[in-house]
């Protein structure tokens, strides 16, 4: 097996650190980029090297295609991975960096560009016999169009921009009068975050669990599936608690997800370590949303159910390797919950709150993984996502789980500026959460963000 001597990671951050410490298992040198806004960061510490990409804005800095193989070139790197975010799915810089010589430590530009696409993936999953949401499989041009398949497929609809990700350019059309509104706004909003005004429409899903399911795909025809994770509670369709296994989810259903999971990965050309996303109904119906070309923020939770190193297996992957396990060594044990742990105030409805963490104190014990880009002293910038940490817990059970998350978030101290850490505190106390509901509108409710600021430490002035 030839490794990488050197690897760059695009990216920066909590992401930016845990890939650097699958790399140091493995003897392979590490290499961060940074901004002039991150010149002190803990990612830029915490490499072998680091290399100045540009200023502040990821536009300069982070997304410059063209600075970021240069920072490549001059430090010898042999390979790039991309973490999440930023470049992780521009099939353009995939592409780019496989035609540098380097080694891309992720999926085949074809496929990122494939799954990229909503329709075409539509299509693709289609053509596969993978279950897709009834709607359109080509771009929807008219009102009209999502008029008539209104009449197809039954309301409520949804509009979603072609190009779209991260819960932008999603648009409810509950009767025919908002046909006309949601069209029009999810196109703007395809043009103002894609560059991409088309849209298509799909049947909305009257209270589904968002289950997304992780693949592991290697150049010899492997494919195998690691469970699926339940990412239903969000807020304005962004990720706030992830858990695997999903309480919804029985072996039986957890086999037949899986291979749905396995045959959308083969359908698409797939290589790396990617994760199905899927709408689970009450009936037990399945169905294919999207495809992420990436390694997820919520990949810990799988690692810590599994013990695989999903970060190692998409290194080894890159490298030529087979995978390492087959799909009968694939157990999972116990029960793990992630929480994202924001710079947000949860009092001005969850706006990011930039600023220096004056207090860092992560919380210790058995089962309790912290997974962080700072340390007291960081600065939350405005101009990047204001994660400041993942955490992750795991447990006998789902039970066992919340209350060792519980306890591991009234540990956690960080002071300085608002979190989500209260928040956190009231969502895993909620009856809805204990009772495994589906929480559809508990985190946007006044009573949650009353027991929020109720959990909140006040740490500002420390």
């Amino acid at each position: 097996m030839q490794l990488p001597a050197k690897v760059l990671v695009a990216n920066r951050g909590e992401i930016a650190v845990r890939i650097f410490r699958t790399l140091r298992e493995l003897g392979i040198g590490a290499v961060a980029v940074y901004s002039e806004a991150d010149r002190d960061a803990l990612h830029t510490r915490t490499a072998d090297e680091a290399f100045l990409v540009g200023p502040g804005p990821a536009t300069e800095s982070y997304l410059a295609v063209e600075r970021v193989l240069d920072a490549a070139q001059r430090s010898d790197a042999e390979a790039i991975h991309p973490g999440y975010g930023f470049l992780a799915e521009n099939a353009a810089f995939a592409r780019a960096v496989e035609e540098s010589g380097l080694t891309w430590i992720g999926p085949p530009s074809a496929a990122i560009e494939l799954m990229g696409s909503k329709t075409a993936a539509r299509t693709a999953m289609q053509a596969a016999g993978v279950p897709i949401i009834p709607g359109a499989t080509e771009p929807v041009d008219a009102v009209d169009e999502v008029l008539r398949l209104g009449e197809e497929v039954g309301y409520p609809l949804i509009v979603k921009a072609a190009a779209g990700g991260g819960g932008k350019g999603m648009k409810l059309v509950a009767s025919p009068a908002e046909a006309g509104r949601a069209f029009e706004s999810a196109q703007r909003e395809g043009e103002k975050y894609f560059a991409d005004g088309r849209v298509y429409v799909e049947r909305y899903l009257e209270d589904p669990r968002h289950v997304e399911v992780q693949v592991l795909a290697d150049g010899h025809g492997n494919v195998v599936h690691l469970g699926e994770r339940d990412c239903t509670i969000q807020r304005r369709h962004q990720k706030l608690i992830e858990e695997t296994p999903s309480p919804a989810v029985d072996e039986e259903l957890r086999a037949r997800i899986g291979q749905i999971a396995v045959d959308a990965a083969r359908a698409a050309g797939y290589r790396s370590a990617g994760t199905i996303e899927g709408l689970l109904t009450a009936d037990g119906s399945y169905y294919f949303m999207e495809m992420n070309t990436r390694i997820q923020v919520e990949h810990t939770v799988t690692e810590e159910v599994t013990g695989i190193d999903l970060v190692r297996e998409q290194v080894l992957i890159a490298a030529g390797e087979p995978l390492s396990v087959r799909q009968e060594d694939v157990v999972l044990r116990g029960h793990a919950i992630e929480c994202r742990i924001n710079a947000e105030d949860v009092s001005s409805g969850f706006l990011p709150a930039p600023g220096r963490i004056t207090v860092y104190r992560e919380p210790g014990g058995p089962g309790v993984r912290v997974d962080s880009g700072v340390t007291a002293g960081s600065e939350i910038s405005g101009l990047y996502d204001p994660m400041i940490a993942k955490l992750i817990v795991h447990g006998g059970d789902r039970e066992h789980a919340r209350r060792r998350m519980l306890r591991a978030l009234d540990e956690f101290e960080i002071g300085g500026l608002p979190t989500l850490l209260g928040f956190h505190r009231a969502l895993l106390s909620h009856p809805e959460f204990v009772a495994e509901g589906t929480g559809h509108g508990l985190v946007e409710s006044e009573e949650l963000a009353r027991a929020a600021a109720a959990m909140t430490k006040v740490q500002v002035a420390d």
